[in-house]
């Protein structure tokens, strides 16, 4: 047994800030493999714990820990999110930069280049269906248990298991490297 505080105690005695604390670089790192971008990830986060505070009296613990729980406010937000700026490019008829935003911290280099390689995994994650895709992010990206991912999404842990090993095998097969073709040499290209 440890003495570490239970989720719930915490959330019914308004520690919120322990609660915080304890879940925040989980969540964060979620919302990053759902948008493939560090700032947006960062105001992600804000926004789950925002809206989970506004909703402590509904929140679903899964033996004991909120964190699925979050994990899936976190997929609800980032998805509102993508809607929202859906609508806002629709009204304004801009189309977006194809870039990723870089961060001017000290580790720029390796934030675009995170950035660069989960855009083509999410890209081809976006081709899974959505119940496939909501099971690997929990599970395989956020390391959620099958039976408390089973518990968030209301479905079988048979289900989870099934959604997850099908969302693997497809995304395997959608981000296999492209052959490389090369011109022998004495042979020169078509200019």
């Amino acid at each position: 047994m440890t003495t570490e505080t239970a989720d719930g105690e915490l959330w019914s005695a308004a520690a919120f800030g322990v609660l915080f604390d304890r879940h925040a670089k989980a969540v964060y790192n979620h919302c990053f493999r759902l948008t493939a971008n560090w700032a947006a990830a960062e105001d992600h986060t804000q926004a789950t714990f925002l809206l989970a505070w506004r909703k402590r009296a509904q929140v679903t613990l899964v033996r004991e820990s909120a964190l699925p729980w979050l994990l899936a406010v976190a997929t609800n937000v980032v998805r509102n999110d993508r809607r929202a700026l859906a609508r806002r490019l629709r009204l304004s008829g801009r189309v977006p930069a194809d870039r990723p935003v870089a961060d001017h911290a000290d580790d720029v280099a390796d934030r675009v280049d995170d950035e660069r390689r989960m855009a083509r995994v999410l890209a081809a994650a976006r081709r899974l269906p959505r119940a496939q895709r909501e099971a690997l992010a929990l599970c395989v990206w956020s390391g959620v248990p099958y039976p408390d991912a089973a518990a968030v999404l209301g479905i079988t842990e048979t289900s989870v298991r099934a959604r997850v090993s099908k969302a693997r095998a497809r995304l395997a097969a959608l981000l296999e490297p492209e052959p490389v073709v090369t011109v022998p040499s004495g042979i020169q290209e078509d200019r």
